[in-house]
C-alpha cells in the first residue's frame, strides 16, 4: 500500500500543477463569463442582475446577426478553401508534380509567417481607392474615374477579408498534411499505380481517407479559428462600414472595452464558445464517417 501511495502521489504531483493552471486560465474565466453575461455591469461599481436580458437582447439585435453570417463564411472559407486547398498543395509537393518543389514550399508558407496586422495593411493598400486592384481595373476598362466600393456592399464587404484569410492560412494546413504525407509509405502509391490506379483515384481513394484523422485535427484548427478571428478583421476594417464586417469577437471587443458594456459583451463570449463546441461536435461527426 506504501508503494501504491507514493506511485499514486508522484502522479498527483505532475497532475495538480497543470490542473490548477488550467482551472485558472481556462474554466474559471469561462465561469466568470457566464455569470458576467447575466449582469449588467460597467467594468466598475455594482453589478445587477438581470437573468437572461443579454440574450434576449442579443437575438434581437441586428449587428450580432450579421457577425454571425460572417462568422459563417469565415467557418466555410477555412473549412471548404483553407483545408482542402492545402491538402492539394501539399500533395502536389509530395507527388513532386511541380518543379523546385521546396521553393515553392517556402512561398507558399510565408504568409503565415507574417503578422496579421501588417498583412492587413498590405491588403488594404491593394483595395483601397487608389490600391493596385481599382488601377488594373482602371486600365482593362479604359475607365479612369472607377473607384472599388465593395467594402460599402452590405453583402460583399466581407469578401476582400475572406480572401485573405484563404491566401494567409492555407499555407499552415499545407505544411501538417505534408508533414504527415511524408509519414506513408511511396510503396503503398507504387502499389496502387502498378494496379492500374490513377492519380485521381489515389487522392481520393487511397490518401484522402488515410489523412481522415489529420482532417478532423485541421478542421478543429479552422473552426476554432473561425470563429475566435479577431486580429486580421480588426486591423483591416474594425468591423466597418457600418458593422458590414463585424465578426461576433470583434463586436465582443467593442461591446465590452469600447462602450464597457461587460455583461453583453461577456454574453456573446459565451455564444462564440456555444457555436465553436457545436461546429467541432458537427465536424467530428463528419470525418468520423472517413475514419479506418
Amino acid at each position: 500500500m506504501t508503494y501504491l501511495r507514493q506511485k499514486r502521489m508522484s502522479y498527483l504531483s505532475f497532475i495538480l500543477p497543470a490542473f490548477f493552471i488550467y482551472i485558472g486560465i481556462i474554466v474559471f474565466p469561462v465561469l466568470f463569463s457566464f455569470y458576467l453575461s447575466l449582469t449588467k455591469w460597467k467594468g466598475y461599481g455594482k453589478m445587477e442582475f438581470i437573468g437572461l436580458g443579454n440574450y434576449i437582447r442579443m437575438f434581437t439585435d441586428p449587428v450580432f446577426y450579421i457577425g454571425l453570417r460572417n462568422n459563417i463564411l469565415i467557418v466555410l472559407i477555412s473549412v471548404l478553401g483553407q483545408i482542402p486547398l492545402g491538402l492539394l498543395l501539399a500533395y502536389m509537393l509530395y507527388r513532386k508534380m511541380v518543379k523546385h518543389a521546396n521553393f515553392f514550399e517556402v512561398l507558399i508558407f510565408l504568409p503565415i509567417t507574417i503578422s496579421s496586422v501588417i498583412v492587413a495593411q498590405l491588403w488594404n493598400r491593394i483595395f483601397s481607392p487608389v490600391g493596385v486592384v481599382p488601377t488594373i481595373v482602371r486600365e482593362l476598362t479604359d475607365n479612369p474615374d472607377y473607384i472599388m466600393t465593395i467594402f460599402e456592399d452590405k453583402y460583399f464587404a466581407i469578401a476582400p477579408i475572406l480572401f485573405v484569410l484563404l491566401w494567409q492560412h492555407t499555407s499552415l494546413y499545407m505544411v501538417i498534411f505534408l508533414a504527415n504525407l511524408q509519414r506513408i509509405p511511396y510503396s503503398v502509391i507504387e502499389a496502387a499505380q502498378l494496379e492500374g490506379a490513377r492519380e485521381g483515384t489515389i487522392f481520393i481513394r487511397l490518401i484522402a481517407p488515410m489523412l481522415a484523422n489529420v482532417i478532423f485535427i485541421n478542421t478543429i484548427l479552422a473552426v476554432s479559428g473561425s470563429f475566435k478571428s479577431f486580429d486580421l478583421v480588426y486591423s483591416m476594417t474594425g468591423g466597418g462600414p457600418a458593422h458590414f464586417t463585424e465578426v461576433i469577437a470583434v463586436y465582443m471587443y467593442n461591446t465590452t472595452f469600447v462602450f464597457q458594456n461587460y455583461g453583453y459583451g461577456s454574453a456573446l463570449a459565451v455564444i462564440i464558445i456555444i457555436f465553436t463546441v457545436i461546429a467541432l461536435l458537427v465536424s467530428r461527426a463528419v470525418t468520423k464517417r472517413f475514419d479506418y
